[in-house]
Order: C-alpha cells, then structure tokens, then sequence
C-alpha cells in the first residue's frame, strides 16, 4: 500500500474509532512503528488529530463566533443560501437553524409568504419590517457565539408543529460521526428538528468534508438534501447513492 493510501486508511480508522494507540496502528496496518509515528505526525500537523499519551485522537472543533465564522468562504455561503431558498415556496412552514450559511437564505425569502420556526437571532432581527414572515422563536439560552438560541425549556413545543422543510447547519460532516456542531446548547434542537420534518436540507460549504464536531445531532442518512459548493470526494458521492441522499451543487 503506498503511502498516501495508507495515511488515508489511518485516517478513517481513527476517525471511526475516534483514538488509537500506536501500538494498534501497527499491528492493524502492519508497517513499523517508526512509520506510524511518521503517518501519524502528519495527520497531526493537518489539523484534524490530537497527540494523546501512547497513541492518537480526533480533536473536536471548537466553536468559533458568528463573526470569525461568517466571513469565511463568504462566496460560497451566498451560492448555497441562494440555492437552498430556491426549494422553498409560498405557504412552506420551515425551520431555520443557526449559522452562517442558513442566514444566506434570507435575502431569497423576505417576499414569499412564510411561517418560519427559528434559533436564528439575525435571521429574526431581519424578519422585523417583513409582515409577510411569520416568526416563531423557540426561545432558550443565548448562544453568543452562534447568535443563537439554545436549549430551550418548551422544546416539547417543537414536536406539536408540522415542519415541512428544514434547513440546517453543521460545524462538520464524516461518514463515521454523521452530521456534527459545536454547542451543546444547540443540540436537543436540531436533534428534535431532524426527527420532525418531512424534509431535510443541510447546508454546507466544500470545507466542512470530513470535519469532527464536538457532538453529532444526526446521521447523514437522515438528511435528504446536502447542498454544497462543489462535489464532494467519490466516498461521498457513493454514500449518497446508497442512501438516497440528492446531493445539490450550488455554483
């Protein structure tokens, strides 16, 4: 097995068992222990793993703020949210969770006649001058880093709606961990959401492939749109033929 093979196997199978030690590595993928020491110090310095004592784990991403994380691939973001306000239509019910992509719809949905379940401080702040929109807050916790609202004491409120589009957000998405975000305080809703809604869109930007958050809220076979900026990795692609998962290129 060449190398570069060989440090991908080592990365799925670390992400899938979320630690390994040294010792195991070797005996799995049978090279050296010099070697591994090697694959594995590479794997560090990409960001995605942790040295831990005799061995290797995935490091959770941390939450960074709204502001940090908005103006990232800020041309991106546009296209999807563009793309995702397209699947929605005059009378729709949905749900708008937090983030920096889902607020990209906005400026598509202001004129539609919408009743839109939301977290989302900007996205409601926005609303304000819309009569058009009706907004339900689901209230909670303030999230500042996320300009959201989480963890709210009626989320049994949420089960009593009928959604029929969702339209969510993810620190990052792996075939082993599923669908992932960064704050707890987020993760009973969009748990709640996921389980409730007809149908589910997750908007994400080519970046967030093969990224580790701190919790999963679901699995990607419980999504049934995954809009992104470019086609993702043939792993990806052939995991959503098997799943029934429509794959969306904003571009």
């Amino acid at each position: 097995m060449i190398k570069e093979q060989r440090i991908k196997k080592i990365e799925e199978y670390i992400l899938e068992k979320e630690s390994a030690s040294l010792d195991e590595l070797v005996t799995v993928f049978q090279v050296s222990k010099n070697t591994i020491r090697r694959d594995v110090q590479e794997l560090v310095e990409n960001g995605l793993f942790k040295k831990v004592y005799g061995g290797v784990a995935v490091k959770p991403k941390n939450l960074e703020s709204f502001q940090e994380r908005k103006v990232r691939n800020q041309i991106e973001k546009t296209l999807i949210g563009k793309k995702a306000a397209q699947y929605v239509e005059d009378g729709d019910v949905i749900f708008i969770d937090s983030g920096t992509t889902t607020i990209e719809m906005f400026e598509h949905l202001y004129e539609k006649n919408l009743t839109i379940i939301t977290n989302n401080i900007e996205f409601i702040v926005r609303s304000l001058p819309y009569k058009n929109l009706n907004i339900i807050s689901i209230g909670g916790v303030l999230e500042r880093k996320t300009n959201s609202l989480g963890s709210p004491q009626n989320i049994d409120m949420l089960r009593t709606y009928n959604i029929n589009k969702a339209f969510m957000a993810s620190t990052g998405i792996s075939l082993t961990s599923g669908v992932t975000n960064a704050s707890p305080l987020e993760t009973d809703v969009k748990q709640m959401v996921v389980q409730k809604c007809h149908d589910v869109f997750l908007l994400i930007d080519h970046d967030k492939f093969g990224k580790y958050g701190l919790m999963t809220y679901c699995g990607l076979d419980e999504i049934d749109h995954l809009i992104t900026n470019q086609e993702p990795s043939e792993e990806y692609v052939n995991y959503a033929k098997e799943n029934n998962l429509e794959i969306v290129i904003a571009n």
